[in-house]
């Protein structure tokens, strides 16, 4: 089936500039302070592509040019277990995981593969360069999968101890390769070592958060919410690492704006972190637009406590406009603070209530709520989206055979570029 991609420009996000996309533009070259680029549609009302499967039938406000092999979308529904037990009227779960019973088949059981199935679509068809993208974890997961299954050559940086992360149904194609920080180093240490191997021509950094395709593939989760509820929900909760996942939303709340047809208002935006690891809540606490200072050391060690070790990112998109401050700033909101004792209580009162296994980060969004609810911050009436990211591991494990990943290369992201360039080149013969 042909593909007809929909049209977009690029605008910067602190000035406004629109510009052309050279096909994997990152930011506004012309740009003078730091700033995200966003998506600007041709098509300014949302509609569902009925003849695309999966993911794809949000592709009219996604930046792909073609679609990927074995794509889900994320599903929403009303809920009724927790809505009853916090006494809300209109709670609706929008759920990126692995749980039949409500249609939802995410092979990888996280709505990081909502990143990777529109992030490998940018691709240009005749991309020679190796996709390079670091990770936790899921995102490595997700990334790994949609590669493997689409013959689309990969290198992977992560962190060793994540490694138990990397689970599959099959054994991965040979196009994808695993590269490591040794033991005891943390997700910015593997970004350090991506961004060292991307110094070589060979290959070619995915961009994270300033990757358009990234923000508008998760952004498809509030998309799945106006699908079904049909209209913007009035708050949205969701447990953040980078932050990535709230800007999105934010970004399609004011496309949905620009329609009309769904509302003109803007969603109270509720992310929230994993105790210790906390350097948004304490920045955005402080009113701070710049990060607060957070040592590398205590960075590890915060990293190291906490249980929903995906939200470990020091270096988030909080700062630059159109991140993190900007969006909570626009759309109001506040951010909640999660130990691990009350993830703990809140992922078995999720399985109890909804009847699937839910992750820790998405544990902690389900306690922010609780929270919210406590303080009396969203009523009982409101339209609240709840985004789990990430659950049914444990069922979908208990359905298929599971195969483990192992790196294929270790590296200290101390050594010299050259060296990394050359070694991780070496896995692509």
């Amino acid at each position: 089936m042909t593909f007809e991609p929909t049209g977009y420009t690029l605008m910067n996000c602190a000035d406004g500039r629109i510009f052309e996309d050279s096909g994997w533009t990152l930011a506004d070259p012309q740009g003078k302070t730091p700033s995200l680029v966003r998506a600007v549609y041709e098509k300014k009302k949302f509609e569902i592509r009925n003849d695309l499967d999966g993911f794809y039938k949000f592709a009219n406000w996604l930046p792909v040019k073609k679609t990927l092999a074995n794509s889900c979308a994320p599903v929403t529904y009303k809920s009724r277990g927790l809505a009853e037990y916090l006494k809300l009227d209109n709670l609706y779960i929008t759920f990126s995981g692995y749980n039949p019973e409500i249609g939802a088949f995410m092979q990888t059981c996280s709505f990081k593969e909502t990143e990777a199935y529109s992030v490998c679509a940018r691709l240009q068809e005749n991309e020679e360069r190796i996709l390079v993208v670091a990770s936790a974890g899921n995102t490595a997961r997700a990334f790994a999968k949609v590669c493997s299954d689409n013959g689309i050559r990969l290198l992977l940086s992560i962190p060793a101890d994540n490694i138990n992360a990397l689970w599959f149904d099959s054994p991965l194609n040979d196009c994808v390769k695993i590269m490591a920080a040794p033991h005891g180093a943390d997700y910015y240490d593997a970004i350090a070592l991506g961004d060292k191997a991307c110094l070589s021509d060979r290959f070619l950094a995915e961009g994270g958060a300033k990757n358009i395709a990234r923000r508008d593939g998760m952004g498809t989760t509030v998309l799945s919410a106006v699908e079904v509820i049909g209209r913007i929900p009035d708050a949205y909760f969701q447990a953040i690492g980078s932050g990535t996942g709230t800007i999105a939303v934010w970004e399609n709340n004011l496309r949905l704006i620009g329609d009309g047809r769904f509302g003109t208002h803007k969603m109270k935006l509720y992310p929230s972190q994993n105790a210790p690891f906390t350097i948004m809540y304490d920045s955005w606490k402080a009113g701070s637009r710049e990060l607060l200072p957070l040592s590398a050391e205590d960075a590890r060690e915060q990293a190291s406590v906490i249980e929903a070790k995906v939200l470990s990112n020091r270096k988030p998109p909080y700062s630059l406009a159109g991140g993190v401050f900007d969006a909570l700033s626009d759309a109001g909101g506040d951010m909640y603070m999660i130990s691990n004792g009350e993830l703990d209580f809140w992922k078995e009162k999720f399985l109890e209530l909804e009847g699937v296994d839910i992750y820790s980060a998405a544990s902690v969004a389900v306690a922010s709520l609780h929270k919210a609810v406590e303080e009396g911050t969203v009523k009982h009436d409101e339209v609240i989206m709840l985004n789990i990211t990430g659950g049914g591991e444990n069922l979908a494990k208990s359905h298929k055979k599971v195969v483990y990943a192992t790196p294929d290369l270790v590296l200290d992201p101390a050594l010299p570029a050259e060296e990394i360039m050359e070694k991780a080149a070496g896995l692509f013969k």
